[in-house]
């Protein structure tokens, strides 16, 4: 019997009966539109796993407790800004941190029980905690917690400490400790004219955003959170609101030449008035001692002391040389785009970057993640991408990209178990990041750990909202867990995000791949063949686009020409490609065909004497 500690959510529709009684179909729709929309995503957003539906009703289960009661204050917000009580879907939700009996993909046990009692003491539209999950998040999230003391409750000997979570505006009754000053950095606007120049104030921004988290007294809103409003015309107050924080800073970046303004200003909320503003004009090579500037001033607008270790870990940075940050952001920018025709760029950029700061780290990293990426596109050859990764842990044990970087080399070379190690390191460093999710995907799938990919690479899509590669692997994990209204979701996301990439560049190949793929989970059977036929006249020797597009064709039932697709990439296929065929379950309809097989049998034979060759 297996068992362990684990954050669990338990969560159930408010007046569910009633409404079924007045109008089941109408209710029914509503809750699986809520579902596909609103609860589902959330969960999976926040690194969640649906443990089972029960009528109105859902388990979940997070790693996380934070996360845990993160995710139900979304799901309870976005809930209350439906317009018509009447059609509204509400939650009660209740929240416990105990141990669990695991049985298949089943839990059981008092952690489960606890959690179902807590949801039924919660208000309408409200959050209940216990005890433990109150003492785990204290002072980590901006929401404060009401104590209601004991409750005594069925099937359970001992009285539960049950805490309900409040919004901000309300948490003054509280009697847990005060909420950390908080903020959201948005976004800098790229005043460059130039958008080329995109990378340079998303670069800045970053920064910030990573410098006022290492200020203990400051709670700052995830880069991936804040960067969910670049390009919009926002309401501050509103952000604030939504986000539940005191502060928001906005800015500008604008980079000709050698030079580089920034304008930033600090605004309270509550009251939408500047409590500092400043512009700076400064050459290139001070860009490092301008962002510690500007973080030392926000600090200091706030009234907050910043300790002397604090101080220190904002100057301490990556790199110090201008050129090689800037390269830096340049191939991370060129990576992003996630066209094949890029990965020599970037794999360069990043060459070139720690050829002039052998010590950057979040270089080396990125080079190896590059590698890794470019060995993919190529199927087996060129550099695995493992030397950038361990010199990157050697210049840096505690960055999150760099132990990412390795687990995917880890998990591509099939030693499954030491890269979820490194993936376990990659999450705790930095949750929420995109290579960190998007390495741990890729490990999970050939696993078969199709919830655990989902919920990954639902949070690498967050992180970079132009990306479709995480949103179109995500449909291959909904099919395989047979989730019909999250994979139509999951692909009509993938396809928007693909259309407005092919509307700028008509010929991004991979772009229209991932669109062929979107297309055949919508059954857009005429319109996925004709993408298919035109991704393979642009980009005939892209032997990883070949394979998604088989996969997508076997898809759509037409073996001949998935097999056709495949017959290339199998001439070329080395070891760890193999793995990959032996795993991917979007080949399970085909696998049992002799063709496969004979294609399969070349491959071994031919690696087997290179390898006899080699020897």
């Amino acid at each position: 019997m297996q068992r362990r500690l684990t954050a669990i959510l338990s969560a159930d529709v408010v007046g569910y009966s009633a409404a079924m009684e007045r109008d089941e179909a109408g209710t029914l729709a509503r809750l699986k539109a809520n579902r596909a929309t609103l609860f589902d995503p959330c969960v999976a957003r926040h690194g969640g796993r649906l443990v089972k539906l029960m009528g109105d009703g859902a388990l979940v289960e997070f790693a996380s407790v934070v996360a845990a009661v993160e995710c139900a204050g979304e799901i309870q917000q976005a809930s209350e800004v439906h317009d018509d009580e009447a059609t509204r879907i509400r939650y009660r939700i209740g929240i416990n941190l105990g141990e669990v009996i695991v049985e298949g993909d089943d839990l059981y046990g008092d952690g489960v029980n606890v959690a179902a009692r807590l949801q039924a003491l919660a208000e309408p539209g409200g959050v209940a905690i216990s005890g433990s999950v109150r003492d785990q998040v204290a002072g980590k999230i901006a929401a404060g917690m009401e104590d209601l003391g004991e409750h005594a409750v069925k099937n359970i000997a001992r009285p539960i400490r049950v805490f309900a979570l409040r919004a901000p505006a309300r948490a003054a009754t509280s009697a847990s400790p005060p909420s950390r000053t908080s903020i959201c950095v948005l976004p800098f606007a790229n005043m460059s004219g130039d958008p080329e120049q995109e990378y340079f104030s998303e670069g800045i921004t970053e920064d910030v955003i990573t410098d006022l988290s290492k200020v203990g007294a400051l709670s700052v809103v995830s880069r991936n959170t804040a960067f969910s409003f670049k390009g919009k015309h926002v309401d501050i107050g509103q952000v604030a609101r939504q986000l539940h924080v005191t502060y928001v800073l906005e800015g500008s970046v604008r980079k000709a030449g050698n030079r580089v303004r920034i304008t930033a200003q600090l605004i309270e909320a509550a009251t939408d008035s500047h409590l500092w503003a400043e512009r700076y004009d400064r050459d290139l090579n001070d860009i490092f001692a301008l962002q510690d500037e500007i973080s030392e001033a926000i600090v200091g607008a706030l009234k907050l002391k910043l300790m002397p270790s604090e101080r220190k870990a904002i100057e301490q940075r990556s790199t110090t040389n201008p050129e090689a940050y800037k390269l830096y952001l340049m191939a991370r920018q060129y990576n992003a785009m996630g066209n094949s025709r890029h990965r020599d760029i970037t794999v360069r950029f990043c060459q070139r970057a720690v050829g002039i700061d052998p010590g950057y780290a979040r270089a080396w990293a990125l080079l190896a993640i590059c590698q890794a990426n470019h060995r993919m596109v190529n199927v087996g050859t060129g550099d695995t991408g493992w030397d950038a990764a361990e010199r990157a842990l050697a210049l840096s044990p505690d960055l999150a990209e760099a132990h990412a970087a390795k687990g995917r080399i880890l998990g591509d070379a099939g030693r499954y178990q030491e890269a979820l190690e490194e993936h376990a390191k990659a999450m705790r460093l930095d949750p929420e990041g995109y290579e960190v999710n998007a390495a741990a995907a890729r490990c999970y799938i050939p696993m078969r750990r199709y919830a655990e990919a989902a919920a990954c690479l639902e949070r690498a899509a967050t992180a970079i909202d132009a990306d479709f590669w995480a949103l179109g692997m995500a449909i291959q994990c909904y099919e395989a867990l047979g989730d019909e209204e999250a994979t139509r979701n999951a692909a009509r996301r993938a396809l928007a995000r693909v259309e407005k990439v092919v509307a700028a560049e008509p010929d991004h190949g991979l772009a229209i791949g991932w669109g062929v793929s979107a297309l055949v989970a919508l059954n857009e059977r005429d319109r996925a063949k004709e993408w298919t036929g035109r991704a393979m006249l642009l980009e005939p020797d892209n032997l990883n686009l070949r394979y998604n597009l088989a996969c997508s064709m076997v898809g759509l039932g037409e073996a001949a020409l998935a097999l056709e697709l495949l017959e290339p990439v199998l001439e070329r296929a080395q070891r760890h490609n193999l793995t990959w065929f032996a795993t991917d379950n979007s080949l399970d309809s085909i696998r049992d065909d002799p063709r496969l097989h004979a294609m399969l049998a070349k491959a071994e034979a031919r690696l087997a004497a290179s390898a006899s060759d080699a020897g």
